[in-house]
């Protein structure tokens, strides 16, 4: 009970670091936008194209966080925390989308190269800045232990770099008349969002699919279960994610003929202290069991 009403606090805060995150995007989105067209600025256009889907991922994180404190119920007796992967798994791919239509208008730019205004377009990318260095400093945190934080955190950091981008093109463009920087700018942050994009999906896809964490290691959980006094051997162990913070695991033991409760209490206990596993299914067999099965 103490970890279930930990979590729903936990993901509460969550909610409303999106909830800011969310207005200070949505708000400049607009401005960066209107500067785009006015400046006629692809790295800008590009720019406010991104955060547009970073208010949709926000969005759609809130959403995922709403559903997950949702109470289990006889139909989803893990209850909703798999909506956060779900999330986490649509925002990738709306970035390796973003990320293609980027560097399909940067080779039009190739193309058909044209003319910005520079200053403006310098001024605008550094007021995109200083709100996406607020808003990944709000999320940095959180998005180190939640996988559908995560995702909206990368959202902002492509939108952080695009802003350098667009401030390094406008200077190339100011100073030097250099108009494909904007093109060449655009390519660059497309690739690193695209890159991103990919480990955000692998991530995600791993916890769906549900294989093991990548930071835990199952012969290092089934050797550590071994050198437990009254664990004679063990099989059929599984670790999963249900969530990017909730790992679970279910495992058959054959112990010797000691106290049931005692066994119990020590594999559970040098799971949650060593692997921070709490979601642990235990049986326990007597020695042949396994082999035999149920004879009656």
């Amino acid at each position: 009970m103490h970890n279930h009403s930990h979590v729903h606090k936990h993901e509460k805060n969550n909610s409303y670091k999106l909830t800011a995150v969310l207005l200070l995007t949505a708000g400049y989105m607009v401005a960066e936008f209107l500067g785009g067209l006015f400046t006629n600025s692809l790295a800008l256009l590009a720019d406010s194209g991104h955060m547009l889907s970073d208010v949709a991922a926000l969005g759609l994180s809130l959403f995922a966080i709403w559903l997950s404190l949702k109470p289990a119920s006889p139909e989803k007796t893990y209850g909703y925390y798999r909506t956060e992967i779900i999330a986490a798994f649509i925002n990738g791919i709306t970035l390796v989308g973003i990320a293609f239509y980027i560097i399909w208008e940067a080779y039009t730019r190739f193309m058909f190269p044209q003319h910005v205004k520079a200053p403006v377009m310098i001024a605008i990318a550094v007021g995109g800045l200083l709100i996406n260095i607020m808003g990944a400093v709000i999320l940095h945190r959180s998005s180190k232990e939640n996988l559908n934080i995560h995702g909206a955190f990368l959202h902002i950091i492509g939108d952080l770099l695009g802003s350098i981008g667009a401030i390094i093109a406008g200077v190339c463009i100011l100073f030097w008349n250099f108009y494909l920087a904007d093109p060449i700018i655009s390519i660059i942050i497309a690739l690193l969002v695209l890159y991103s994009a990919i480990n955000l999906i692998n991530e995600a896809a791993n916890v769906l699919l549900e294989a093991s964490p990548s930071h835990i290691s199952v012969s290092v959980i089934e050797q550590s279960i071994r050198d437990l006094p009254d664990v004679i051997n063990l099989h059929d162990l599984h670790v999963w994610s249900i969530s990017s913070n909730n790992i679970a695991l279910s495992v058959h033991i054959v112990a010797t003929e000691s106290d049931s409760h005692k066994i119990l209490c020590e594999v559970d206990e040098m799971l949650n202290e060593k692997f921070g596993i709490k979601h642990v299914t235990i049986q326990l067999e007597p020695e042949g069991f396994h082999e035999s099965g149920c004879k009656f």
